[in-house]
Parts: structure tokens; C-alpha cells; sequence
């Protein structure tokens, strides 16, 4: 009788991963994400500010119209990274997208942090943003690596300029919020550096064009609602 060890018989009961098992690892991400349950990695920000006068009745809305947005673009990013990660063929564009996405993950939870610190709370249509943008970045992981990490970059970009603008409207006294925006926008930096430094190619104009205006679409209906 044949000499049989537990090495040789354990390979083929093995179990192996196979398209269920990565769909059912987004699905419980993004039930994670959705529900609030995910935790940062990195310190809040906010705890580096020096004590505020309190806001009026007024700027707390207005801060925190400004951090639902926020908070919307980081599930956005969430959904959009993991769907261009999970339909990315090649490895080390794959590992740079998961790795933003993992960053992203401080970014909404110190914006619902400062959401629950303003008496407020995020945007009711998340699901909605993130199913959107989820299959969005699947999309154009399809075009091909450059692309994708390109349409990477332009994201980023975008959401650079929509902080900017933030800074600039955020009531002056809001120093937490400020603290938490500066830090994000630093990171967003960082990830489209990383994007183009992999071989990430600018988007056509027309590509560009229709992606502003999804944002201004999210935007405007996400400060309200």
C-alpha cells in the first residue's frame, strides 16, 4: 500500500477562492462601509486642532453640508477603487488601487466622525453612490491599465480641486473641520502622484467634462440630502 501523508491528500479537498468568494468579500465591504462599521488606521486629525469658539446655528450647518460631501466622495472612492481593483488583471496596478482604497477608509471615517460631532449625519442615498461608482470603476478597469490608473489620477485630481474649494468656504472658525480637510487633501495628492508615476495617461476632454459634472451632480444633492 502506497505511503499517503496528509500533505498529499490535503490539496485536492482544498478549497479555493473563486469568483463567489471575491464577490461575497465586496458585498460584506461594502455593507461595512455603507453602515458605518469601518475604523481608521491613522489618528483624526481634528484632535491636532487648538480649541474652537463655538459655531452658530448656521456654520454647523453649513460645516456640515460641506463634510456630507465629504463623506460621499469617500464612499465614492471606496466603491470606485475596489471596482476598478477587483476587474484590474494586472498585480501591482491592482495593489496600488487597493492600497488608495485602504487609505480612502480614514477619509470616511473622520468625515463621519465630524458629521456626528456637528449633530448631523451622512448622505441617506450612499447606496445609491456606491453601487453607481462601483460599476463605474469595473467600467474602466476595462480599458486597459494606463486608463484606468489615468481615470485614478483625474478622480484624485478632481477631488483636490473640490477640497480646495472647501478650505476656502468652510467657516474660518471651523478648525476641525479644517484640520480634517487639509489632511485628506494631502492624501489625495499623494494617491494621484502615485497614479501617474505607475502610468497613469490623461483622460479625453469629453471623459474629463462628463466626470465634473457627476461630481457637481453628487455635490449639490449631497449637501442637502
Amino acid at each position: 500500500m502506497p505511503d499517503v501523508t496528509m500533505n498529499s491528500v490535503a490539496v485536492p479537498f482544498a478549497r479555493r477562492r473563486g469568483p463567489l468568494d471575491g464577490l461575497i468579500g465586496e458585498v460584506d465591504r461594502a455593507l461595512r462601509v455603507l453602515a458605518g462599521a469601518a475604523t481608521a488606521s491613522r489618528a483624526y486629525p481634528a484632535q491636532a486642532a487648538e480649541p474652537q469658539p463655538p459655531l452658530t446655528e448656521q456654520e454647523k450647518r453649513h460645516s456640515a453640508g460641506l463634510m456630507r460631501v465629504n463623506h460621499v466622495g469617500e464612499v465614492c472612492a471606496q466603491a470606485l477603487y475596489r471596482g476598478q481593483a477587483t476587474a484590474c488583471r494586472d498585480a501591482s496596478a491592482r495593489r496600488l488601487l487597493e492600497q488608495a482604497a485602504a487609505e480612502e477608509v480614514d477619509h470616511l471615517v473622520w468625515c463621519a466622525q465630524r458629521l456626528e460631532e456637528l449633530g448631523s449625519r451622512p448622505s441617506l442615498l450612499n447606496p445609491l453612490w456606491y453601487a453607481g461608482s462601483f460599476t463605474l470603476g469595473a467600467l474602466a478597469s476595462v480599458a486597459g491599465v494606463p486608463r484606468n490608473l489615468g481615470f485614478m489620477a483625474e478622480t484624485e485630481r478632481q477631488v483636490e480641486e473640490h477640497l480646495d474649494g472647501h478650505l476656502r468656504t468652510l467657516p474660518p472658525s471651523d478648525l476641525r473641520s479644517r484640520e480634517i480637510v487639509d489632511k485628506m487633501k494631502e492624501d489625495e495628492a499623494q494617491h494621484r502622484h502615485n497614479a501617474e508615476e505607475a502610468g497613469g495617461v490623461p483622460l479625453p476632454a469629453p471623459v474629463r467634462g462628463v466626470m465634473r459634472l457627476m461630481s457637481r451632480v453628487m455635490t449639490t444633492t449631497a449637501y442637502r440630502i
